[in-house]
């Protein structure tokens, strides 16, 4: 991260509006870019912008490297004949929430139709790009096609010797679904095409893209049945031990994530060359990288994989400060950030210190009782990163209204509110006068939305996580006029 005090906007991509069910890689991108232009922003950071799977969560992609189809951005595939004007107008849909179970039904079959098209007229550039994207794309188009066939069964239910990746059987299916594969590549390849696009214009507009890497990836992945000898599975490719949190004040129970664990020590026999192609393609997206759960690189949970309960889990050393070498040493130029919340130890603390990696500070768990002050602003130093609150938070209207009275009268002492003065805006001037260098606040924040805009719930599943979707009229000019005057008051312009 740039030494600098500057300031931008947390917004996923599929939040933003568009006549198409869910954001994209768009018009209202451009637009969106623009107005962080106007309001004197410098970055714009999302959530992951993988291939969603289970229960729609971008932390829980089908491959850690290839993109959401769902972002695609339907107009411009029409711009270059793939589909209809007639058809493109059959997806549009009413502003709301992204449904994204009516729009895997509806988008994959005219997806498909482009694909045909495009097949006839194919771009000189598409070889080029299947081949120099082969490593990094094949296992994940064998396995969506092969999930198509079965119904989205996970890989871990498939025939023995496909779910074995037995070579006899994995050269069968890459010749019988073929055609079906390089339909995921014509996916990627126009992903890709659309996001260059989108990147150049932040780059020439000054904005900075900040994107988000998930530190696990879920069971049912393309990453996970073609390298098992990465993870700690047992013989038949399941996980002795998944990843969580033990219980705490926040959660009492703990959080079973699900999520198989690395096996650091197989990993770092080939200089963590799976991390390395990962971490290579993310920078194709984006110029700084949120490196999510950053404490599980110190040591991370491992909860007994057939025990509801994640009491009896334990703490296991991660792989440190030789894996972050690696990191910085493949991506000089990238900035990042530490998700460094959570149970932080001093082991913890360190390495974060050492690693010279900016970490994150949250003023919405600056007043809680619970916590131990260090998220207040007259803590900070300037290397951090300063959030109002982040998508995994209730927006800072629906936190002011939870907050109990001995913390709300904290909060307003602390911040110098006024009765009938707004807390949530309050915490948004704190955050910007600090002597953090880097300020982000959600997009839902400075609009003064509540629960309904709440972009993730942890620990459930539900239609309402992740789905959220500002409307048309939301980047007003009035409100960048807002924003920018206190970006210029406290030197973050």
């Amino acid at each position: 991260m740039e030494k600098r005090r500057n300031s931008g906007i947390l917004l996923h991509i599929s939040s933003l509006p568009s006549p198409y069910g869910i954001g994209n890689i768009g018009e209202s991108a451009y637009r969106f870019i623009d107005f962080l232009t106007s309001a004197g922003q410098s970055l714009w950071q999302m959530l992951p912008q993988g291939h969603t799977g289970f229960g729609n969560s971008p932390y829980a992609p089908f491959s850690a490297f290839a993109g959401n189809p769902l972002l695609i951005d339907l107009s411009q595939l029409a711009e270059v004949g793939y589909i209809r004007e007639d058809e493109v107008r059959g997806e549009m849909r009413e502003e709301g929430r992204a449904d994204y179970t009516g729009l895997i039904k509806t988008r994959y079959p005219l997806l498909e139709k482009a694909y045909k098209r495009f097949i006839l007229k194919m771009p000189s550039d598409f070889e080029e790009f299947c081949v120099s994207e082969r490593a990094r794309l094949e296992d994940y188009a064998l396995f969506m096609s092969i999930k198509d066939e079965h119904g989205d069964t996970p890989w871990y239910q498939w025939y023995t010797p496909v779910k074995m990746r037995d070579r006899d059987a994995i050269n069968e299916c890459k010749m019988r679904y073929r055609e079906r594969m390089e339909f995921y590549y014509f996916l990627q390849y126009e992903f890709s095409r659309q996001w260059r696009k989108l990147r150049a214009y932040a780059k020439e507009k000054g904005i900075t893209l900040v994107g988000d890497i998930p530190i696990y990836v879920p069971l049912d992945s393309a990453d996970v049945w073609a390298h098992p000898e990465l993870f700690q599975l047992s013989e038949n490719r399941m996980p002795r031990e998944v990843a969580g949190c033990p219980p705490d004040s926040f959660n009492p129970k703990g959080q079973k994530w699900g999520n198989p664990l690395y096996d650091w020590d197989k990993m770092a026999e080939n200089d963590y060359g799976w991390w390395r192609d990962r971490l290579r393609n993310a920078v194709k997206y984006f110029d700084v990288l949120r490196i999510d759960h950053f404490r599980a690189i110190e040591s991370y949970y491992a909860c007994p994989s057939d025990d509801e309960s994640t009491e009896n889990g334990r703490w296991i050393k991660g792989p440190g400060m030789d894996f972050i070498s690696h990191m910085k040493e493949i991506l000089p130029n990238a900035g990042f950030i530490a998700e460094d919340l959570g149970f932080i130890t001093p082991e913890v603390k360190q390495l974060q210190r050492v690693s010279g990696i900016p970490g994150m500070k949250v003023l919405e768990f600056a007043f809680d009782p619970r916590e131990d002050g260090n998220y207040l602003p007259h803590t900070y130093t300037r290397d951090c990163v300063c959030y109002p609150a982040t998508h995994d938070n209730a927006p800072l209207a629906k936190w002011e209204e939870e907050l109990d009275g001995e913390s709300l009268a904290f909060a307003r002492e602390y911040l110098n509110v006024s009765p009938g003065e707004s807390l949530a805006r309050a915490v948004i001037r704190a955050g910007m006068a600090s002597v953090a260098n880097t300020f982000i606040c959600q997009m839902q924040d400075w609009l003064e939305l509540g629960e309904i805009s709440r972009m993730n719930r942890p620990g459930t599943v539900s239609d309402k996580n992740w789905s959220w979707r500002a409307t048309p009229d939301a980047f007003s000019p009035t409100l960048a006029r807002r924003i920018r005057k206190m970006t210029e008051l406290y030197g973050r312009l």
